[in-house]
């Protein structure tokens, strides 16, 4: 006896192996991310698979005009994450917060703790041109004693540079 099975039958028979083999590889991992996806594709598949294991998904979105972006398009606005960076399928994988984050240290700059005053003379200095005290104490909106002990200071701090013609900033102070 000859049994004829439809091709609807093949194709659910098809779609299911492949679903089989794809929902083991969405259970081990703690994210999904669909790169390119036709409007019907076994990316579309793997990310309906994902989703409903509960595991995060991403796409990429590829150009609005390609036929083979229609699937992580509908994908976005369906609510998957958009994924445009390594960084970002990292961020996936382990979301911020979840693990210890090694932040690079902070390079600290000379004039990170002066006092406002400081600030405010370092901010009048020219970088080029030499500028006479009496300038520097209208552009800073000090007066002139206050000037000369900012100056003073500035300078034991290699930030100022005293010349013949006035005071500039030292080009080591950034």
């Amino acid at each position: 006896m000859v049994r004829y099975i439809s091709a609807t039958s093949v194709n659910t028979l098809v779609f299911l192996k492949v679903e089989d083999a794809i929902s083991l590889p969405c259970s081990a991992s703690s994210a999904t991310v669909i790169v390119e996806a036709g409007w019907r594709s076994g990316a579309s598949i793997t990310a309906k698979e994902a989703d409903a294991l509960g595991r995060c998904l991403g796409a990429v979105p590829g150009p609005v005009t390609s036929a083979a972006s229609a699937g992580c398009h509908r994908l976005l606005r369906d609510g998957a994450i958009c994924v445009t960076t390594a960084a970002e399928v990292a961020e996936l994988v382990d979301p911020i917060g979840s693990a210890a984050v090694q932040q690079p240290p902070l390079v600290r700059a000379l004039h990170d703790d002066l006092p406002e005053v400081d600030l405010r003379v370092l901010d009048a200095l020219p970088l080029r041109q030499p500028r006479p005290s009496t300038s520097l104490a209208a552009v800073a909106g000090l007066d002139l004693p206050t000037l000369a002990a900012s100056l003073g200071r500035l300078e034991l701090l290699g930030l100022a540079v005293r010349t013949p013609r006035g005071w500039r900033r030292s080009p080591t102070s950034g």
